[in-house]
Parts: structure tokens; C-alpha cells; sequence
């Protein structure tokens, strides 16, 4: 028995390869990590250099526009909150990071659900690699991220990523086969490529069923941010683990409600994102 475990010693078998990529990949590591600090970095700069109530007069207002009067004002009062809280540096902090990863969530994850949509094979290979990312432990996915770019900012959106990309692949995929067969048949008989029929027409029709996924990635990277303080991401992460570890109830508490303003902000900016472009595919559809 004990001869047996250890030959299907599966930890063990992934500890050996994590360190033969960390001994052998390091300089890829260290590019990637060169690009995910600098994209991090410029986002953070980006939304600290200007008075933080000139950010929140801009966030009210495309919130207003694009999610009407009331997630305005919800927007206006929380992150007034926020700002008054002192917690505004983390916030953006927290917002870089959530950026980052679903920048490269998207670049990575629509691509690959493309594929999906065409390739069968492709398709029946990375459903079960994708059920395996949702449903591992979060926590997990810090332990290879810290050995692969050390403590910081750059495995928390690695382990950010990793956690919330199968929501755009599936989004994807989902919303490309959902578009009509005539549409498709429409885009052939007038001698279109299959690189024109989906430029043109499979990904504007699916493009609220791709935001939708897009709306996912983005609540599933603000929960794996905060776990990403536990590796010195920084951040509202970083709050709530203080007030954890060191038992300062009103430090956490504050930190999660500031969490929880940005993930609504977020979550129903968003939201509204996707209905403008269903109203919009709609339209050009009749």
C-alpha cells in the first residue's frame, strides 16, 4: 500500500515540476513579471495622480450614464466613503489589480473560447482543464504563484487570473454557438470568410453573452484580489488580512465595506455595459 502511494504521490509529483519550471523558466518568469508590474503599476499611477474627487466625480458620471441615476448616486455617496474612510489608495490599489487581471483574462480567455466554438476537440480537451480551475481552492493557487514571481503585486494578478478566466472562455464559447445557423448560412452565401463571417457577424451577436462573462471575470477577480493579500498584493486585500491577524475588527470591517462599494460599482457598471450592446445588436439585427 505504502509502495503504491508513493509511486501516485501526486503532490509530490507537482512539487517536482514547479521546481524544475521555477529553476529552468525563470527568465520567462521574469519577463511576464516585468509586463504584469508595469501594466499594474501604470493603472495605479494612473488613477492616483488626479485629486481623488476629480476620480469620483468621473466614476459618478459614467456610472449615471451608463447605469442610470441611481447607481450615480450609490457611486458618488460609496466612494465619497471611501475616500473618507482613508482608504482611497487601496481602493485603486485594489482596482489596478482587478484591471490587470481582466485585461489579460479577456486577451487570453475570448481567444481560447473562439476556439472552443470551433474546435470540438479543443473544445472537449479545455472544459474539464476549466472545471479543474473553478472548483481547486483558491489558496491554492498561491503557492505556485509565489515560487514562480516571489511576493507582491505580480502573482496576486497571476493567481487572480487563473482563477477568473474560465468565465470569459465559457461566455465565449456559449455565446459564438448560440448565433443563428441562417445568419451563418447568410454570411456564406454572400461569399464571406470564415474570418469575415466572425468579425462581422458571430461576435457582435455574441457580444452581450462575451460582457456577460466579461461581468463574471470581474466579480470573481475582486473576490481572488482580497485572498491575494495574503501574498503582499496589496491593496483592500492587505486591509482585511490586517484586521484579521491582528484582530482589528473595525480595520476589516472597513476594508470590506470598501470592497463591496467597488464590486457593485463594478458589477453594475458593467451590467449596464452589456445591456447598451444588446440594445445595440439588437437594432443593427433588424
Amino acid at each position: 500500500m505504502e509502495y503504491i502511494r508513493s509511486i501516485i504521490n501526486i503532490g509530490r509529483w507537482f512539487e517536482i515540476i514547479i521546481n524544475w519550471m521555477t529553476d529552468h523558466w525563470k527568465n520567462f518568469f521574469d519577463g511576464i513579471s516585468f509586463i504584469v508590474n508595469g501594466v499594474v503599476n501604470g493603472f495605479t499611477s494612473f488613477f492616483l495622480f488626479p485629486h481623488p474627487l476629480i476620480v469620483i466625480g468621473i466614476f459618478t458620471i459614467l456610472a449615471w450614464w451608463l447605469a442610470k441615476k441611481g447607481v450615480g448616486l450609490f457611486t458618488l455617496t460609496g466612494f465619497l466613503l471611501i475616500y473618507y474612510m482613508g482608504l482611497w489608495t487601496e481602493t485603486m490599489e485594489t482596482l489596478a489589480l482587478v484591471l490587470a487581471a481582466v485585461i489579460l483574462a479577456i486577451i487570453i480567455g475570448v481567444p481560447v473560447g473562439i476556439w472552443c466554438s470551433k474546435n470540438k476537440t479543443a473544445e472537449h480537451i479545455i472544459r474539464p482543464i476549466l472545471d479543474f480551475m473553478q472548483t481547486l481552492p483558491a489558496f491554492v493557487y498561491l503557492i505556485p504563484a509565489v515560487l514562480f514571481f516571489r511576493l507582491g503585486p505580480v502573482p496576486g494578478v497571476i493567481a487572480t487570473l487563473v482563477f477568473s478566466i474560465p468565465p470569459a472562455v465559457r461566455f465565449t464559447n456559449l455565446g459564438i454557438r448560440q448565433v443563428p445557423v441562417s445568419i451563418k448560412e447568410a454570411c456564406r452565401a454572400f461569399g464571406a470568410t470564415t474570418w469575415q463571417t466572425l468579425i462581422k457577424a458571430e461576435l457582435p451577436i455574441a457580444l452581450p453573452t462575451i460582457m456577460a462573462g466579461i461581468n463574471q471575470t470581474i466579480m470573481l477577480s475582486l473576490s481572488m484580489v482580497v485572498i491575494s493579500g495574503m501574498i503582499g498584493a496589496g491593496g483592500l486585500g492587505n486591509e482585511v488580512l490586517k484586521g484579521i491577524t491582528q484582530l482589528k475588527i473595525d480595520t476589516g470591517f472597513e476594508g470590506g465595506i470598501a470592497i463591496v462599494i467597488l464590486a457593485i460599482f463594478l458589477d453594475r457598471v458593467t451590467q449596464a455595459l452589456g445591456r447598451r450592446t444588446s440594445n445595440i445588436t439588437e437594432k443593427k439585427q433588424k
